[in-house]
């Protein structure tokens, strides 16, 4: 058995919207990350998919469907589906292979082609599922839901739509120097709070895009990292995919009903804040050895509840954190130098993925404009429907 997972090459197409099949934007990422690893296609041996569901039968079986596209190698398959977590699900079953020693090479790739408009429901009538529920009997569309989350922040820590609109202006700056980003444009406080109000208090420019695009890795074991002559290796130090505990005492999508807990103690931490703790428990690293985190920020609060949730500062300084600038390149602990979502966009089961690939990028030192100096180690995190926790830790 192996004790290490190297990332040996990570690969990303430019985010936009194009409607084209997403195996095009897969395999075009895969081919990146297999050419930056040094790896042939056909020295891959096992090939890990996250799924889009709303590509037909083809996005139900992402991973053969890449495989194919990029021509049958007899490489063994997964696809894996745990919404915006999909991504860091299919990195994790790889990496447990390779710790198996079941495969030294392996990639991991998602992709998507995203409707126009904000994420919407599949089609049908389906009374006994929360997701269809919370659309159609209450109305509560994705940004309802964001906007539920900032009014949570305003009444309980005091924070403001000037805060949530920094977030914007920060990423916005970020994004500025990233070439894969689909939005590249400095905006201001006052656009972000000029814009359409989509969900009080968020406005448009608080809320991400949908997005189409493709992101791969290519993880071997640290044996196979030495074979290619990697010297400074950027290893996989912890993945989280961990569920929430009863009872769950804060709402979380689709849900709009806590468990009870009037007979039943509260879990030592709500499910947001157990995400990154089985990451560090796992790597033996803490919240003060981190130089960089790529956070999941569908609307601009969720990125201050992240700050918390992550252990960067104590809940209610969230606010705190961004306005002394903490929190953007060259800062203490910059969050999101890829510009995150909100110049990317949703493009499901790629992001998580991406925001490997963008981490990775940053401890190598090979994130140009962007880069965070002297980053060493990096989180990533996000949630996916349903209670699919996403965090994946790294370090050279």
């Amino acid at each position: 058995m192996t004790d290490d997972v190297v990332v040996a090459g990570a690969g990303m197409t430019a985010w936009g919207k194009w409607g084209r099949n997403f195996v095009e934007y897969g395999v075009e990422a895969a081919r990146e990350a297999l050419a930056d690893a040094g790896v042939e296609w056909t020295d891959v041996q096992y090939v890990a998919g996250g799924e889009t569901v709303r590509n037909g039968y083809a996005g139900y079986v992402a991973g053969s469907s890449i495989s194919q596209a990029l021509g049958w190698n007899g490489a063994q398959v997964s696809t894996s589906y745990g919404a915006c977590a999909s991504g860091a699900q299919a990195i994790d079953v790889a990496r447990n292979r390779i710790l198996a020693g079941r495969c030294d090479v392996a990639l991991v790739v998602g992709a998507d082609t995203t409707p126009k408009g904000f994420l919407a429901p599949n089609a049908g009538d389906r009374p006994d599922d929360p997701d269809w529920l919370r659309f159609r009997l209450l109305g509560a569309t994705n940004p309802a839901y964001f906007a539920l989350m900032a009014r949570r922040r305003i009444d309980v820590h005091g924070a403001a739509p000037e805060d949530f609109a920094q977030v914007k202006v920060k990423n916005s700056k970020h994004g500025m120097a990233n070439p894969r980003a689909r939005y590249r444009k400095e905006v201001t406080v006052a656009e972000v709070l000029d814009s359409p109000v989509v969900a009080d208090p968020l406005h448009l420019l608080d809320i991400c895009a949908t997005s189409d695009g493709g992101a791969a890795v290519v993880l071997t074991s640290a044996h196979k990292a030495r074979e290619l002559g990697i010297a400074s290796p950027v290893r996989v130090r912890a993945v989280s995919t961990v569920t929430p505990s009863f009872p769950n005492t804060v709402i979380e999508m689709p849900n709009f009903a806590t468990d009870s807990s009037g007979v039943v103690a509260p879990p030592p931490r709500t499910f947001m804040d157990s995400i990154a703790h089985v990451a560090y428990e796992e790597a033996g690293i803490g919240p003060e050895d981190l130089s960089v985190a790529e956070v999941y920020d569908l609307a601009t609060a969720l990125e201050l509840d992240w700050y918390e949730h992550l252990g960067l500062c104590a809940v209610g300084e969230a606010e705190k954190l961004l306005r002394n600038g903490d929190t953007a390149i060259g800062g203490r602990i910059p969050v999101n130098p890829s510009g995150g979502l909100a110049c990317f966009g949703e493009a499901v089961p790629a992001q998580a993925i991406a925001q490997v690939c963008e981490v990775v990028w940053q401890l190598r030192g090979e994130a140009g404009d962007r880069q965070v100096e002297g980053a060493k180690v990096g989180i990533t995190a996000n949630k996916g429907l349903f209670g699919h926790g996403s965090s994946v830790l790294l370090s050279t």
